[in-house]
């Protein structure tokens, strides 16, 4: 393929995408500074209109984010000497690095770095759509709502006038899961990627609201 079909396409995003998505590039992380060059790449994906890969690394990243949570939530986030790293992070590190989604978002209620509605939503929404419909490529959720029955009509180049109608279950034939699939990200990648975006700072600010009362 030529290379400037891929240099047109990429400014043609960045001229219609980078006023939208400007704003993703200015913040200011001081608790969950790991995070900086995600938050880049992912709204590079959001600018050149990568819609699944935006959900993809949102997913990533809001697991991380609950996870590294827990672990500020007992390292505290005060600067550590580094000849106390290891010991510092080994055992929180233990505890929280492989817990599956659903167990660090009920952690993550129970310390109070997240709300009841923040719980519900990543629960019953993020974690059986966006988690499981993409990162685990299971498209039984999002696409639950079609019918089992289409009606669509075949035709014909070389018989224009005989129109065939046909009865199909969209969400078992691969190429349509792929176009309902592609339509679903494109509409909800930003969205997705923006509550994320937020949850982070709301969490930086339960993390230093709650260590600013324990040093009182």
């Amino acid at each position: 393929m030529d290379k400037k079909l891929f240099a047109d396409s990429f400014s043609k995003s960045l001229d219609e995408n980078f006023p939208k998505y400007s704003k993703y590039f200015d913040f200011d992380l001081r608790v969950f500074c790991e995070f900086n060059t995600i938050i880049f790449e992912i709204n590079k994906c959001q600018i050149l209109g990568f819609d699944r890969a935006t959900i993809t690394l949102t997913n990533n990243l809001l697991e991380r984010l609950l996870k590294l949570a827990l672990i500020k939530n007992e390292t505290g986030i005060e600067p550590i000497e580094i000849e106390k790293w290891n010991s510092v992070f080994e055992e929180p590190n233990r505890k929280y690095t492989s817990i599956p989604l659903g167990n660090s978002i009920e952690k993550c209620k129970k310390n109070g770095l997240i709300s009841e509605p923040e719980k519900e939503f990543l629960f019953k929404i993020i974690r059986e759509l966006m988690r499981n419909g993409f990162s685990h490529a299971d498209s039984s959720k999002i696409l639950a709502d079609l019918p089992n029955d289409s009606k669509m009509y075949q035709g014909s180049f070389s018989n224009p006038n005989n129109i065939k109608e046909v009865r199909l279950n969209q969400k078992v034939i691969p190429f349509m899961q792929a176009i309902q699939m592609e339509n679903f990200a494109k509409a909800n990648a930003n969205q997705y990627f923006d509550f994320v975006f937020n949850l982070i700072f709301r969490i930086e600010n339960r993390l230093i609201e709650k260590f600013k009362k324990t040093s009182m």
